[in-house]
């Protein structure tokens, strides 16, 4: 380049050598970019060289003041030099290459790999100035399409502009293999002292209990012997609760990589289409009256509009009740969805259950852009209103459809009487008639009618599936404007598939409740859509965030997906009391349990909200799994399951099945259905991650699964049916190996641990946005039916095979002791209530459980409550609960203990001894209709048997207060030591009764007259047995204590 002649020569401090105008690029492995400085005595051939593993390029330094190009009108061919013509060189550099062509080392084949910035003509229009004569760098950017930054690359566009060996943009932009989730570890300075304070806690105990053993109580053995079997077993109850607790993480998913692996157009999906692989959707119920169905139909409605490929997603719902009012009011809400599903995707629209966005407290239009929205929201908001009439006008329309009917074909039957006997109507005969229920069609409803009768009631009906919404097309259809309804113009307007389903039920077959329910619809599924991916949920739980399925599957689909069976998240509730009462929330367990989990084997199922893959539920064993053996099971032996690999060295075909035939064991492990038998090494495969990386096994290739789903025929909606009859399980391993496990209340849990049994693992996915959200009773009576009936699910699992004590080798030590834990947790309920009356006992006695309060069991109390504090208070960093939650925890724990663990127990107990069978209540769901007043429930009372023995504990702890109280400021010789100690002891109890006598009370403090009779009764008998087992006497410090005499 020819510098100009009004520029002033300027000295180079760097000689005859032109300075670093040009940097190398070597481009690693992983994509990334290692910048090298070029010398001129580098050495670019030998180990490291390669074709385009070094490029030329120029660093685009920002034009200031003081680093300005120079003006030039033309460009002279050759010119420049060996480094080229560049609006960027520095004044030495240029100054070195006016001398002409030849001077630095004109050309060669490496100068033809060049990257000019800038042609000459653009020149001029870099050295306008702004009005201020300074250089007007804006203008600049706007004119060169220039990048901000130091060290920013220019590339041109034309990727052919260095020939066929040149390189291009794209050999730079080329993503490296990402995974779709990470684990995010717990900081040490959290976890170390939590496991180390664990320790400490661990040999204090064993130091008191020592000291305890060794120090009793010779004025009141029986006390002290009481004390101390309730001690050992709450230090073994810790320890069970602790130990799965020492290795908690967390985990984050990728929805980038996911949409970048699964939804970009490639080489093998140039369209750009989804492959994904399908999801299954079941929701449950069995009453319409418990479980309202426009809390159904809002649930199912979010579920539609779930953001998923919506060809690959199917709804389907388990009527077990076989209602005809859920029949239809799932129909209303499909009608529905083909305007709200549409809506939703135009605005974004979150959450998609239009009961609570309509509800939301903030303000709907934050973050809403398009001038249409308020106009439609508008519109939907009407439309909804008019939905939930409809739905709530069900039950009546049914009733006068029915009457109708029955009394139009009464009349029929009268005419054919008639016309039998000449036109007359025998007065001696009656016309019996049924009295049906009808379909809006003029036909009989196939389920339960509303005056049941034989084949027409709860236990006692024929199998019903209707495919409500249709397979949709493969293909997007668009909406267009419509005056009477939205303008869904560039918005997909498609429904996902949704079938309802009512198995089959008849008197003498034991239909196994909701597991029941599930196996039917996993056999329906099968058959009519075939999601290698299940996910359940209860009919009150909603997806509140679009996206988690998709956060979910990028666990399924990552690295070592094929040995996940399901996917937990955790359970969030709605309507709850500001206070948590009742620890509805259930905090503790949701986010320190299950996390904790997680860092083993994997959390437990807990029944609703869990991503199953289809081919694990059907009792398959993992690809690859672990066998754990030795002391704690630290010695580990890696199994490889997979018959692929056993078959490698004769073909490498990774397309097929892992189902080898001495597992599948057809027809008697799945039933007489080949149709259904056909669709699992489908799903197994379709369930398998995507091969994009060498360290991915047991892979599928990629689009893989971009073939259309094909539509239903008869035949298939036929054999559906046919699964789904009561007969179809008999002789077959249902329940027992396979899908949701029989024989439990808490069928959940037993299928998890089965899973965890044959090898596999779960992952916990805690969402940023909750996942899912639904309802929980706040109704003290409800709340404490619904512990029971997980607790006698576990006192169940204790008294079965499916007792962790019996687990394989392939469950892991700490995972063996968290499931042991689940069977015998309910069995602290013996114990505690001991130890909540042993206070009383002290007051009533004038004794305590030491001898006295001496410096040693006051020291050991203070460190193992300084500890527990500590554990409590790292558990609450690392878990991200609230120190209320926590406490109300501790509360509700003491009240289940003592009520519905307690009843749970003698059930259990019952069952195995005399065979009595344990039923269980259906937790009401809320409906969410009283505007008044959403916490109505909180303060409603329905006396149930289970409030008697924590009502008995606080009235008898209060007479003793004030017996004891009494007793010590009257004696000759008080003995204040242990009076304090037995009344901190009873505020203990007390304290954590508070809830519960909170909940007794009602609204603003009003007691139920039951309360009232029971504290009289019991003050009263309390006081006359005392004196009669410890009379006073005329002694000095009589009646202070001692042997109970009688």
């Amino acid at each position: 380049m020819t510098r100009s002649s009004n520029s002033p020569p300027k000295s180079s401090s760097t000689g005859g050598r032109p300075p670093q105008g040009v940097k190398f690029n070597r481009r690693t492995s992983s994509g990334r970019v290692v910048s090298l400085s070029r010398d001129d005595d580098i050495d670019l051939s030998g180990e490291f060289a390669g074709q385009n593993d070094y490029i030329n390029y120029t660093v685009m330094m920002p034009l200031t003041p003081d680093n300005q190009p120079e003006t030039s009108d033309s460009k002279q061919d050759g010119a420049g030099g060996s480094y080229g013509t560049t609006r960027f060189a520095s004044e030495s550099q240029q100054q070195g290459n006016s001398g002409g062509g030849d001077g630095g080392g004109g050309g060669g084949p490496k100068m033809d790999r060049r990257m000019s910035i800038l042609n000459s003509g653009n020149n001029k229009s870099m050295l306008l100035r702004s009005q201020t004569q300074d250089f007007d760098h804006n203008r600049w950017l706007f004119e060169t399409k220039g990048t901000y930054g130091i060290g920013n690359a220019f590339w041109q566009d034309d990727e052919n502009a260095y020939g066929e060996d040149g390189v291009s943009m794209s050999d730079f932009m080329d993503k490296p293999w990402k995974p779709l989730t990470r684990k995010v570890n717990i900081p040490g300075a959290i976890l170390s002292p939590y496991r180390l304070l664990i320790f400490v806690r661990m040999i204090v105990l064993a130091f008191f209990l020592a000291w305890r053993v060794q120090n009793p109580n010779y004025d009141a053995m029986w006390l002290w012997g009481i004390s101390i079997v309730c001690e050992l077993w709450f230090a073994f109850s810790w320890l069970l609760d602790i130990l799965p607790k020492l290795n908690p993480i967390n985990r984050s998913a990728d929805l980038g990589a996911l949409y970048d692996k699964f939804d970009q157009p490639s080489p093998s999906n140039p369209a750009g289409r989804s492959d994904l692989p399908g999801m299954d959707v079941f929701v449950s119920t069995a009453d319409p009256e418990k479980e309202p169905p426009l809390v159904t139909a809002n649930t199912i409605l979010s579920i539609l509009c779930v953001d998923y490929p919506i060809e690959k997603v199917s709804c389907y719902i388990s009527d077990d009740g076989g209602a005809i009012l859920t029949f239809e009011a799932m129909a209303e809400a499909v009608k529905f969805a083909e305007i709200w599903v549409p809506f939703c995707k135009k605005h974004n629209i979150e959450p998609r259950n239009p009961d609570a966005y309509f509800n939301l407290k903030k303000d709907p239009t934050k973050n809403k852009k398009r001038p249409d929205f308020v106009k439609d929201r508008r519109w939907m908001k009407r439309e909804y209103d008019e939905f939930k009439v409809r739905i709530n006008g069900l039950p009546e329309v049914i009733k006068k459809r029915s009457k109708s009917y029955n009394s139009r074909e009464e009349k029929k039957e009268k005419q054919l009487l008639k016309e039998k006997n000449g036109g007359v109507l025998p007065p001696d005969q009656t016309v019996d008639v049924p009295k049906a229920t009808w379909m809006a069609d003029g036909t009989h409803w196939p389920g339960t009618w509303l005056n049941p009768t034989a084949d027409h009631a709860k236990g006692d009906h024929a199998g019903i599936l209707q495919v409500m919404s249709k397979v949709p097309e493969h293909d997007p259809i668009m909406g267009h404007a419509d005056e009477k309804r939205l303008d869904f113009t560039g918005v997909d307007i498609r429904v996902p598939m949704f079938a309802y389903v009512s198995r089959e039920k008849r008197p003498g077959y034991d239909h196994n409740k909701k597991a029941g329910a599930m196996n039917a619809m996993v056999r329906a599924s099968a058959i009519l859509s075939n999601g290698p991916f299940i996910l359940n949920l209860d009919c009150d739980h909603y997806i509140y965030n679009s996206h988690a399925l998709k956060e979910g599957m990028c666990f399924m689909l990552d690295r070592g997906g094929d040995r996940v069976c399901y996917i937990q998240f955790p359970q969030r509730f709605e309507g709850i009391d500001p206070s948590d009462r009742y620890a509805n929330h259930n905090t503790v367990f949701f986010d320190g349990n299950m996390r904790a989990l997680d860092g083993l084997q994997g959390p437990m199922y807990v029944g609703t909200g869990c991503m199953f893959r289809r081919y694990a539920l059907y009792g398959f064993e993992p690809p690859r799994f672990i066998e754990h053996t030795g002391v704690f099971g630290r010695v580990k032996t890696k199994v490889n399951h997979n018959p692929n690999q056993a078959r490698l060295h004769m073909e490498d075909d990774d397309n097929e099945p892992l189902t080898s035939d001495s597992e599948m064991g057809l027809p008697q492990k799945f039933g007489n259905s080949t149709m259904f038998t056909d669709t699992i090494p489908i799903a197994e495969f379709q369930a398998r991650p995507l091969a994009d990386h060498k360290s991915v096994r047991n892979g599928r290739p990629a689009g893989a699964l971009l073939v259309p789903r094909p539509p239903l025929d008869a035949p298939t909606v036929a054999e559906a049916i046919a699964v789904i009859s009561c007969w179809y399980e008999d002789k077959t391993e249902w329940g027992d190996r396979i899908g949701w496990i029989y024989g439990s209340v808490t069928e959940d849990v037993v299928t998890g641990y089965r899973m965890h049994n044959r090898g596999w693992r779960s992952i916990y996915c805690i969402t940023k946005r909750d996942a899912f959200r639904g309802t929980a009773p706040i109704n003290l009576t409800d709340r404490l039916h619904q512990v029971l009936r997980w607790a006698t699910g576990s006192v169940e699992i204790f008294f079965s095979r499916n007792n962790a004590i019996f687990a394989s080798r392939r469950l892991k030590f700490l995972q063996r002791i968290a499931y042991l834990n689940v069977g015998i947790y309910p069995f602290t309920s013996l114990f505690l209530v001991v130890y909540c009356f042993l206070p009383a006992l002290s007051l009533f006695s004038g004794q305590f459980i030491v001898q006295g309060l001496n410096v040693a069991f006051l020291t050991y109390l203070l460190l193992i409550t300084i500890t527990l504090t500590l554990i409590s208070l790292l558990e609450v960093r690392w878990s991200g609960i609230g120190l209320e939650e926590w406490w109300r925890n501790e509360q509700f724990w003491v009240i289940g203990g003592t009520s519905a663990h307690l009843v749970a127990v003698i059930q259990g107990l019952l069952k195995v001894i005399a065979g009595i069978e344990i039923s269980f209540t259906l937790t009401t769901k809320s409906s969410g209709e009283d505007v008044d007043d959403i916490y109505a429930d909180l303060y409603l009372v329905k006396w149930t048997s289970l409030f008697i023995m924590p009502l008995t504990i606080i009235i008898i702890n209060l007479v003793a207060l004030v017996m004891g109280f009494l007793r010590t400021v009257y004696s000759v010789i008080p003995q204040w030591n242990k009076l304090l100690g037995s009344m901190f002891f009873s505020f203990w109890v007390l304290s954590h009764m508070y809830p519960f006598a909170k909940g007794l009370m009602g609204r603003r403090g009003r007691v139920p007259t039951i309360v009232y009779v029971w504290s009289g009764l019991l003050s009263i008998t309390i006081a006359l047995l005392w004196i009669s087992i410890d009379p006073p006497s005329d002694t000095p410090g009589g009646g202070g204590g001692g042997d109970i005499e009688i």
